[in-house]
C-alpha cells in the first residue's frame, strides 16, 4: 500500500501513467475509474508497480475539497465486488490527507491474471492515458499471464482437447455474455484464442478445469466428483427412510437450473387465511435463500477432492455439504459480511457472472439471511471444518 507522501508524489507527476485523477464520483465518472482499475491490473507497460486513482484531485494534482464519505468509499469498494471487472481486481480504498484536504485514493495491484475486462471490454494504458485494447495489446496479456501456480481451476485437463467442448454453446451464449457486442463485431480472433482470452485454456492449449465445467460435452468424464447429490429423508437425521435421491451431474449451469427445479419441487406451501378474504401463501422454506447457499457451496467448493456437494432435506431443516473449507481472506469471523470474499475457483466465478448465476460478488449470503427473515425461518447456521462448509437452513413450519 501506498503511503501518504507516495501518494502526493504520484498526484504531482501529471505525466505519470500510473497515476487517473478524478474531481468527483457521479455516474460517468464512475465508469471511467472502473475503466482504470480495469487498466492497472492489466499493466501492459509492465511495470509491476501499483496503479492509482485519486478521487476528489483535478487534472493538475490539487484537491479539490471533495468531501470523502463513508458513502464514496463504498462506492469505490463495490467497483471490486459487483462483477464488472473480472477477473476480480486486488484494490485498496481509503481515505488520505493531500496537501491538507482529504482525497480518496484506489490503489490497484498488477494483474497476473490478465486481461482483466470492465463490461466485456479490456482497457489498457497507453501513455498518462487509459483505451481499448487492440488486438495485438490484447495478445500480449494473454502471453504475459503467468503459467506457474494456477488455482485449481485453471489449471490443464490432461488429455482434454477443444473439442472437448461444447464450442457452439461458447459462440452463441458464453461469448456474447462475457464479451462487448462492439468488440465482437470487430473480433476476428479464432476460437482457441477467445477461449484463451476468457482464461478458459490453459498457456498450452489445453481446456482448464474451469473449462471443462461450465462447457465441457462430458464434465464427468473428466471431474467424477463434479455434480450434487440430493437427498429427501422422512425424518431429521441420516438414518430416516430416504423418500427421494437425484445426483445433478453435468456442466455447472446445468447442475444449478436441476437444483432450482427440484427446490421449486420440494418446497411445501400451506395456505392461510389473514382477515376475511385474503389468502397468504407460507412456505416452509425461502427458494430464494436455498438457491443462493447452493450456487456458494457449487462455487467456493474445493475441486480436488472426490466428494460432491451434498444436499439433504431433513424434515426440519434443509443441510448442504460444500468440499473444502473457508479460503484466502474469508474467515468465520467476517464469513458473509458485504464484500467479504474470496475465490479458490476464480474462473468459475467469472463464468456464473457471465451465464448470470452470480449478479453480484460477496452478496449471497446476506440474501439468504433477508429472504429467511422475511419468510419467518430463523438465521441460516453454517459450521466450519477445514473438509467441508455446512449450511443449514431450518424450516419456518
Amino acid at each position: 500500500m501506498l503511503t501518504e507522501d507516495e501518494v502526493a508524489q504520484a498526484a504531482a507527476d501529471l505525466e505519470s501513467d500510473l497515476v487517473e485523477r478524478k474531481e468527483s464520483l457521479g455516474a460517468s465518472a464512475k465508469d471511467k475509474v472502473a475503466q482504470a482499475v480495469c487498466a492497472f491490473a492489466n499493466d501492459l507497460p509492465g511495470r509491476r508497480r501499483p496503479g492509482l486513482v485519486l478521487v476528489g484531485v483535478d487534472d493538475a494534482g490539487e484537491p479539490t475539497g471533495l468531501p470523502i464519505t463513508d458513502e464514496l468509499l463504498r462506492d469505490l469498494g463495490a467497483i471490486r465486488s459487483d462483477g464488472n471487472v473480472l477477473p476480480l481486481p486486488t484494490m485498496t480504498v481509503r481515505k488520505v490527507r493531500l496537501r491538507g484536504r482529504d482525497v480518496a485514493a484506489v490503489t490497484v495491484a498488477p494483474s497476473s491474471d490478465t486481461p482483466v475486462r470492465y463490461e466485456g471490454r479490456v482497457w489498457v494504458r497507453v501513455g498518462p492515458r487509459r483505451a481499448v485494447a487492440s488486438r495485438d495489446e490484447e495478445r500480449i496479456l494473454v502471453e504475459k499471464r503467468q503459467a506457474g501456480d494456477l488455482p485449481y481451476d485453471r489449471q490443464p485437463v490432461p488429455g482434454a482437447r477443444p473439442e472437448d467442448l461444447d464450442l457452439e454453446l461458447f459462440r452463441s451464449t458464453y461469448l456474447p455474455s462475457a464479451v462487448s457486442a462492439e468488440v465482437l463485431a470487430e473480433n476476428r480472433r479464432s476460437v482457441p484464442e477467445q477461449l484463451a482470452a476468457l482464461h478458459l485454456l490453459a498457456p498450452t492449449g489445453v481446456p482448464n478445469r474451469a473449462a471443462v465445467l461450465l462447457l465441457g460435452r462430458d464434465p464427468a468424464a473428466w471431474m467424477p466428483a463434479a455434480y450434487v447429490q440430493f437427498v429427501r429423508f422422512d425424518g431429521r437425521d441420516l438414518t430416516s427412510p430416504v423418500l427421494d435421491q437425484k445426483l445433478l451431474g453435468g456442466r455447472v449451469g446445468d447442475v444449478l437450473r436441476r437444483a432450482d427445479d427440484l427446490c421449486a419441487i420440494n418446497i411445501r406451501v400451506a395456505l392461510g387465511i389473514e382477515g376475511a378474504v385474503t389468502e397468504q401463501r407460507l412456505p416452509d422454506y425461502p427458494a430464494a435463500a436455498v438457491q443462493q447457499l447452493l450456487r456458494n457451496a457449487v462455487l467456493h467448493r474445493t475441486y480436488e477432492i472426490g466428494a460432491p456437494v451434498y444436499w439433504y432435506w431433513f424434515r426440519d431443516r434443509i443441510e448442504i455439504h460444500s468440499p473444502g473449507g473457508l479460503y484466502g481472506r474469508v474467515n468465520e469471523g467476517n464469513f458473509g459480511q458485504p464484500g467479504v470474499t474470496d475465490y479458490r475457483n476464480q474462473t468459475l466465478a467469472e463464468g456464473l457472472k457471465h451465464t448470470g448465476f452470480v449478479q453480484r460478488f460477496g452478496v449471497g449470503i446476506g440474501i439468504a439471511r433477508r429472504r429467511c427473515a422475511e419468510n419467518g425461518n430463523p438465521p441460516p447456521e453454517f459450521a466450519f471444518s477445514p473438509a467441508a462448509v455446512v449450511a443449514r437452513v431450518r424450516s419456518a413450519r
